[in-house]
């Protein structure tokens, strides 16, 4: 087992696929060869809700000053660092924010600790801020710090995640082990999995047997094309991307008329069932949209997991 520690967890989506242990659309995916020390983030709702899947492991923390000397060392760190002001739905300050130099507190880490591998993911408009300053300025920290980083670029429906989501995650190993984990192959080069094949069993589905189904706003609190960027998915294609602003832009049932429930979102993010949101909608929504998507998460883990014990020799 390699030991790991996870900053900016939030709900635990990149987590989830690290540990593996979970059932999704009837299949079993099954534990990874990770043993999760710690996990960090400053939300206290994001920690209840992993401390509720979990059961222990999720803290409360300021990462923003965070001294790595106070948190356990270990093979591997993973972390979606803050996003907000990279996406392309934020304000895009970018590096100019202090949340959008929080990733420096990975690389605090990792200049302590020393771990071999980390994992870092972000979101693809990160390529193009600045005319790619941004992330060179990332990548040069990184290798500053005694790393070698590639940059993983994955689109979600070629890999089996029912949605349009395009993610980065910086892969980066200590510069004395050799070689580079292999960025996964592609599963899907077309007939995508719809937003039919993820939510359609749900259809019928009107109240708490399976959790978070009847948490919803009422279409008449977001009518089709009211000029707030709603969006209607089709039955037969991937879902739009879960905004982790749910007022930012409204998702549409391809169907019924209504907004997705709590559920379908988390369904469409690749959470099992049993992962079970015990907030409010909006700040449910919130938080599965700032997931990383737990298949997708599994999907990198195994290549991180290849890697290292090939390196066990």
């Amino acid at each position: 087992m390699f030991s790991l520690v996870s900053y900016f967890c939030g709900c635990g989506g990149l987590d989830l696929g690290f540990r593996g242990d979970f059932e999704y659309k009837g299949h079993y995916y099954p534990h990874q060869p990770f043993n999760l020390l710690a996990a960090y983030d400053n939300n206290n709702a994001c920690i209840e809700t992993y401390n509720r899947y979990f059961g222990k492991g999720g803290h409360v923390a300021d990462l923003s000053d965070a001294d790595p000397a106070n948190i356990p060392a270990a093979d591997v760190l993973i972390g979606g660092f803050p996003c907000q002001d990279f996406s392309s739905c934020g304000p895009q300050r970018g590096l100019s924010s202090e949340r959008g130099r929080l990733y420096q507190t990975m690389i605090r880490y990792m200049e302590y600790h020393k771990p071999r591998v980390v994992v870092g993911e972000n979101v693809i408009n990160l390529k193009r801020m600045d005319e790619g300053t941004v992330i060179n300025t990332i990548i040069t920290d990184i290798e500053k710090a005694g790393y070698r980083v590639n940059v993983w670029q994955l689109y979600g429906p070629e890999y089996g995640i029912p949605q349009t989501r395009n993610r980065l995650f910086f892969v980066c190993v200590r510069n004395d082990l050799k070689g580079m984990p292999a960025s996964p192959e592609r599963l899907y080069s077309d007939d995508f999995r719809s937003i039919e094949w993820a939510i359609g069993d749900l259809i019928n589905v009107v109240d708490e047997s399976v959790p978070n189904q009847s948490q919803y706003f009422a279409a008449a609190k977001a009518k089709k094309g009211n000029g707030q960027g709603d969006e209607v998915n089709q039955r037969n294609q991937p879902a739009y991307t879960i905004r982790a602003n749910p007022k930012s832009r409204v998702h549409f049932h391809y169907e019924l008329d209504r907004r997705l429930t709590v559920r379908e979102c988390a369904r469409i993010q690749t959470f099992p069932d049993d992962f079970v949101f015990t907030h409010s909608m909006t700040t449910s929504i919130s938080q599965i949209g700032n997931a990383v998507p737990p298949v997708l998460a599994y999907i990198v883990a195994q290549q991180i997991a290849l890697y290292l014990v090939r390196q066990e020799g």
